[in-house]
């Protein structure tokens, strides 16, 4: 794409890959960048939402945070595949099981992703449209996890816009449909790549589990959830 910045994201030049990382911390976005990609470089600091781009295995990738939400993920998204040309976006970031038998660290895969949010409402579908994810990007991401010895769950997440919620029923009302686990951007994603004709992934790492209030400290959420980064960053290749 032509354009060189929008009001979000001003890369001054630096390439943003085809396949980006989307964590929903910058500092995350950095740990992956220093941690896992050669010679990354810094293509955003807008309102410090970090962005760098480098190599893995020879494909060239970009990592961004989302920042916290529907609508802060919904502009860093639109504008990657509008204006920037992004073809394969990829949330790697953290949830909350809504089961009890995810443990902390697990890894989640986002099938689908419901929601308790208005934002699907600008498409004035006729009816109610599920989110859903990219199969082929689901069934590499499982082929990689095979080769890894990991063994994901798989299925619907909630991307909720409450993270303190007034209903104390909430949690246990989606848990007995069968939701996997609560998180806050998955669905918009989803959505807005599901229009732009582009694919979406959200995979995830257990950070609590609420139903047995068993939970991990924000350092492990910036630094220890390295599994789920190591299942996206192949993606690169496909």
């Amino acid at each position: 794409m032509s354009q060189a910045s929008t009001p979000h994201i001003n890369p001054q030049g630096v390439p943003i890959a085809k396949t980006v990382l989307m964590p929903g911390d910058p500092l995350r976005a950095q740990f992956i960048a220093e941690t896992y990609l050669e010679n990354p470089v810094q293509f955003n600091s807008v309102r410090n939402m970090l962005g760098f781009t480098g190599t893995y295995q020879g494909n060239l990738v970009s990592v961004m945070g989302s920042g916290m939400g529907m609508p802060s993920i919904s502009i860093y998204a639109w504008e990657l595949i509008h204006v920037f040309g992004a073809k394969r976006l990829i949330r790697v970031g953290s949830c909350g099981s809504l089961q009890q038998n995810l443990d902390l660290y697990d890894v989640v895969i986002a099938q689908s992703a419901s929601t308790d949010s208005n934002f699907l409402q600008q498409y004035k579908l006729p009816g109610t449209y599920a989110p859903t994810g990219s199969w082929p990007l689901i069934s590499a991401v499982l082929e990689q996890a095979q080769r890894q010895g990991v063994t994901p769950h798989v299925g619907n997440v909630l991307s909720s816009d409450v993270f303190y919620n007034a209903d104390s029923t909430f949690n246990e009302r989606w848990a007995s449909m069968g939701v996997l686990a609560v998180e806050m951007e998955t669905a918009a994603l989803y959505s807005i790549a599901a229009h732009a004709g582009v694919e979406a992934l959200g995979i995830f790492t257990v950070s609590d589990n609420i139903v047995t209030g068993a939970k991990t400290t924000p350092e492990e959420r910036q630094h220890a959830f390295t599994t789920m980064m190591e299942l996206a960053l192949p993606l690169a290749q496909q």
